[in-house]
C-alpha cells in the first residue's frame, strides 16, 4: 500500500492516531512540496537522498510498468466520467488490461452494501494493481479495512491516489509546473475548481507548521 503524503496528510494524521498508523505501516511519499522542502531542511544527516513523489507522477509511471509487465489495473473510484476516460487512456496509451468503477458518493465509513459492490467488481477482474480515487483519508482507511481479501485476490499493489485519476483523464489540469515548484498546488485546484471542501482543506493544511516546528 502507497500513501502519498502531503501537507493535508500530516495535519490529519496528527489527530488521527489510525490514519498515522496507516502512514508509518507502509510505503509513504512526498506528495506535498512543503513537506518535501521541510524534510529536505530537517533531515539528519543533511545530504539525506530525500526525493518528492507524488500521487499525480507516480500514476502515469505504474500504468506504464503495468503495460510492460503485463499486469492488470483496476481504477475505483473519481467521477464517472474521469474514471472510464483513464480507464481507455490506460488501454490505449499505456497498453494496459485495465478496468475501473467510480461507485456512488459515500462519507466513511462506508455501507456494506457499497463495500461489496466494490468487492465484486474487483474480484471480477483480479486486478495485480489497485488505483484508489476516494480522497484522503477515505481511500487509505478503505484500503486499510479491505487489504485481507485484496492480498487474497491477487492484488500486489494499492496506492490512494486522489484526483489522480482526474489529471490522467483531463478532465482537470493540473497545475503548471512553476506552481508545483513553489508549493502552491492547492492554491491552484482551489482556483480551477472553487468548492469549500477544497478550501477547508488547504486551511487545514496550514495546521502542519504546528506540528513540524513545535
Amino acid at each position: 500500500m502507497i500513501v502519498t503524503v502531503n501537507a493535508y496528510f500530516i495535519a490529519i494524521a496528527h489527530k488521527n492516531e489510525r490514519f498515522a498508523r496507516i502512514i508509518n505501516s507502509n510505503y509513504a511519499t512526498f506528495d506535498g512540496k512543503i513537506p518535501f522542502l521541510i524534510a529536505r531542511l530537517l533531515a539528519r544527516p543533511r545530504n539525506a537522498p530525500i526525493e518528492k513523489i507524488s500521487g499525480s507522477d507516480l500514476v502515469p509511471r505504474l500504468l506504464q510498468e503495468a503495460g510492460s509487465a503485463g499486469k492488470r489495473v483496476f481504477m475505483l473510484g473519481a467521477a464517472p466520467e474521469s474514471n472510464a476516460i483513464a480507464v481507455e487512456i490506460a488501454r490505449s496509451r499505456y497498453r494496459v488490461c485495465a478496468e475501473g468503477y467510480s461507485p456512488p458518493w459515500k462519507e466513511y465509513p462506508f455501507t456494506p452494501q457499497w463495500r461489496d459492490e466494490c468487492r465484486r467488481r474487483i474480484l471480477a477482474f483480479r486486478p495485480h494493481v489497485l488505483l484508489v480515487a476516494l480522497g484522503a483519508p477515505k481511500q487509505e482507511f478503505w484500503m486499510d479495512d479491505e487489504r485481507e481479501w485484496l492480498q487474497e485476490a491477487g492484488v500486489e499493489l494499492c496506492i490512494g491516489c486522489g484526483g489522480s485519476l482526474d489529471f490522467l483523464s483531463g478532465k482537470i489540469r493540473r497545475a503548471p509546473v512553476w506552481v508545483q515548484e513553489l508549493g502552491l498546488e492547492g492554491v491552484y485546484r482551489l482556483l480551477v475548481e472553487p468548492k469549500w471542501f477544497r478550501m477547508k482543506r488547504l486551511l487545514a493544511s496550514f495546521i502542519m507548521f504546528r506540528y513540524v516546528f513545535k
